[in-house]
């Protein structure tokens, strides 16, 4: 991986029993507490197959088998790999649907959604949207607000996650330019100035919403397949 490169890597947790063993076998004492207090049958299997995955995709990365690898994570919760803290990764899942972003010497933050339709739409638009986003989505179509929704809230959650504080910074807060939705116009104050971030929306496919932010410029990513 080139060290000026950003990396986005998708794909659909199968959450086959088949894979699970091999999945288990890699993950630490922590992942597995973690694993263990899904009662869902589903969703147990999603998360050992996720945080499994991550482990090889960056194991690839520094050269390392995936269950030596040692992730610690900051105060606010955010993991980093213990032996390569200037490699920077962040994972979101939707349903059976996996975004990885990783990046060296920069922090990043991704996040995927399923667009699904909302009847509180404008409630969480009033909650999560500053005054100037939430005026431009209300001026929007009926038709294009849904998925506007999701592209602003993906950008925002994408961010949160990127500083490592996430939502408690409020993402009403970390307002993003309507009119050029790769700049934010401003940042909770601990986050450094806005300029410094960059937003890049990520294509999946139809009903489905992605986005990267980064606080180092995104000229460069590379979409590959998990």
């Amino acid at each position: 991986m080139i060290t000026d490169s950003v990396e986005v890597w998708h794909g659909v947790v199968a959450a086959d029993e088949g894979l699970y063993d091999a999945f288990w076998a890699v993950l630490d004492d922590d992942e597995r507490r973690q694993a263990s207090k899904f009662k869902n049958a589903l969703l147990h299997k999603r998360y050992v197959e996720v945080h499994g995955r991550l482990r090889q995709l960056l194991a690839g990365i520094v050269k390392q088998a995936p269950d030596k690898i040692i992730i610690n994570k900051t105060k606010q919760g955010k993991p980093f790999l213990a032996d390569y803290p200037e490699l920077a990764f962040n994972l979101s899942h939707s349903g059976e649907l996996l975004l990885v972003a990783v990046a060296w010497h920069c922090r990043v933050g991704v996040d995927i959604e399923i667009c699904k339709s909302r009847v509180n739409l404008p409630g969480l638009v009033k909650k999560c949207f500053s005054e100037v986003e939430m005026n431009y989505w209300n001026q929007l179509p009926d038709d294009e607000k849904n998925q506007a929704f999701y592209r602003f809230w993906t950008r925002k959650e994408a961010f949160v996650k990127a500083t490592g504080h996430g939502i408690v910074l409020g993402l009403d807060q970390c307002v993003i330019n309507p009119e050029n939705p790769v700049e934010f116009l401003s940042v909770p104050m601990q986050c450094g100035k806005a300029s410094i971030w960059s937003i890049q929306d990520i294509e999946l496919g139809e009903g489905l919403s992605g986005a990267i932010v980064a606080d180092k410029k995104l000229d460069e990513i590379t979409l590959k397949h998990l």
